[in-house]
């Protein structure tokens, strides 16, 4: 009997533990709440009601999306949107979500829910760029109308060197605008304040209020400057006219004259950077092509003969005197096989298509700009840049040697014997040399040799009646050559002063 009673006793015992358990566990697992110390997205609902803390959470979150951010320009022009218009939002589901379920499932998944519950649920904030940007060029687009223009350098006809200076053309920065909204949103978060009313108790609503403090930004700006600026420009260092020098086109006639005008033309404003090397046959080139040359006098083999683009050298002479006194360094020069009228002899610079050509490299350490042009039947080249205001060039040519003309002789025999009838008149040859002396103060402190240049002669060709005489012969070997002078006597045809016809 004793043993039966024992048996009820712990049977009761274990079924009132059973039922003890579950009501614990029913009691744990039924409330209707959000278990204590649980935030989301940083907004506090531990211990809320569910459909309270849901209703918080949607009112908080809906005021921070509907967040003002004013957008003030240097001119005081405010446009003011809410933070969703930007492409702000709060990524809320992943916890509306996760707080619904505490009410959801059997009494034994609750329970497990809600003991694993996390005491921080996330909700992000985020910003979409490309609606961010949209919306705000929207209001300044009109800004990126505008263009920069370059600094612009001018020679006036008087010589001056005006400058023009630079304008620059200003774009809404949205990168660093982005980034601002950005960063106020994250301290406007610390600094949002939550009121609530009333406990939260079964069947009664919180009262809440969200005050969100309006984002306040200033329109950011970028300059943006054209490729060629005012400090630039000047710094290529083309100050003042540093040299000139004119020669005169005489009775040239109406060919010659287009040849030396379009090659100055197209020579005129030619710049070049320091270090640079002037090649006159590109000169010769872009004239060819864009203007053509006309038929004037040339040079055929020491002599003057009909031919096209007879005066090109007249410009290049010109150029070279201009360099000779500016203190640059000649890379390439020859003077012409015969004197020319409008340089003393020595100071001449041939050009012949594909054989001689004029060069010189820009010493100056800045840069330099050729300035060219004819008028009133005189080609003027100048040079602007810099040059040291104390320091001048001094050109000197003098005859070393004169070349007698050498006597050619040709036989008739039906002339009478022994006369003699001059056909040719000759001309002396010569051998020159050209010195520049660096002039500065007033005190001569360089002197260089810069050319030993030779003329040939022209032969006298005489007609002599009778037996065929041996012909007469230069005896000197000294030729038109380089900047030094020297050479042997041409082979084949040389083509100065103009350029092969085209087809």
């Amino acid at each position: 009997m004793e043993n039966r009673r024992g048996l009820i006793i712990a049977v009761l015992a274990a079924w009132m533990s059973a039922a003890v358990g579950w009501g614990a566990l029913v009691m744990y697992a039924s409330p209707n709440n959000v278990p204590e110390g649980v935030t989301a997205g940083g907004v506090a609902i531990g211990g809320m009601p569910v459909d309270h803390a849901l209703k918080k959470l949607d009112l908080t979150w809906d005021s921070l999306e509907s967040g003002s951010v004013a957008v003030e320009s240097a001119n005081g022009r405010t446009v003011r949107w809410k933070r969703s218009e930007l492409g702000y939002g709060i990524a809320r589901d992943e916890a509306l979500i996760a707080i619904r379920r505490l009410r959801e499932g059997s009494v034994w998944k609750r329970a497990r829910y809600r003991y694993a519950f996390p005491k921080q649920l996330r909700a992000e904030q985020s910003w979409g760029k490309k609606t961010f940007v949209a919306a705000v060029r929207r209001e300044w687009s009109w800004l990126e109308s505008g263009r920069p223009t370059n600094a612009t350098r001018t020679i006036t006809e008087d010589d001056r060197v005006v400058y023009q200076s630079h304008t620059v053309a200003y774009r809404v920065d949205y990168d660093a605008l982005f980034a601002a909204a950005v960063k106020a949103t994250e301290a406007s978060a610390d600094s949002t304040s939550l009121s609530e009313g009333g406990r939260h108790e079964s069947g009664r609503e919180p009262e809440v209020e969200v005050e969100v403090r309006p984002i306040k930004l200033k329109l950011p700006m970028e300059t943006v400057k054209p490729d060629i600026t005012l400090e630039r420009l000047k710094a290529e260092g083309v100050e003042r006219k540093i040299m000139t020098f004119t020669t005169k086109l005489g009775s040239s006639a109406a060919g010659r004259l287009h040849n030396v005008e379009v090659t100055a033309r197209t020579l005129n404003d030619w710049t070049l950077a320091p270090g640079e090397t002037f090649d006159y046959s590109k000169v010769v080139r872009a004239v060819q092509i864009k203007y053509g040359y006309r038929e004037a006098p040339v040079i055929l083999n020491g002599k003057l003969v009909p031919g096209i683009g007879g005066g090109i050298c007249q410009v290049s002479t010109t150029l070279y005197n201009v360099v000779l006194r500016a203190g640059l360094e000649i890379v390439e020069r020859r003077n012409h096989s015969l004197p020319v009228s409008y340089v003393p002899i020595g100071q001449d610079a041939t050009f012949a298509e594909g054989a001689i050509n004029f060069q010189f490299k820009n010493t100056t350490g800045k840069h330099i700009v050729i300035r060219s042009g004819v008028e009133g039947r005189q080609l003027t080249v100048k040079l602007f840049g810099t040059m040291p205001a104390n320091v001048r060039y001094e050109i000197e040519s003098r005859t070393v040697k004169l070349l007698e003309p050498p006597v050619k002789q040709i036989s008739d025999e039906f002339a009478p014997s022994g006369g003699q009838k001059v056909l040719q008149a000759g001309k002396a040859g010569y051998i020159v040399e050209t010195y520049r002396t660096l002039v500065r103060d007033g005190k001569a402190v360089k002197r260089e040799r810069v050319s030993r240049d030779t003329y040939r002669p022209t032969p006298i060709v005489v007609l002599v009646g009778g037996a065929r005489p041996d012909s007469g012969a230069a005896k000197d070997g000294d030729n038109s050559g380089g900047v030094d002078g020297g050479g042997g006597v041409n082979k084949t045809p040389l083509l100065e002063d103009g350029v092969k016809a085209r087809n």
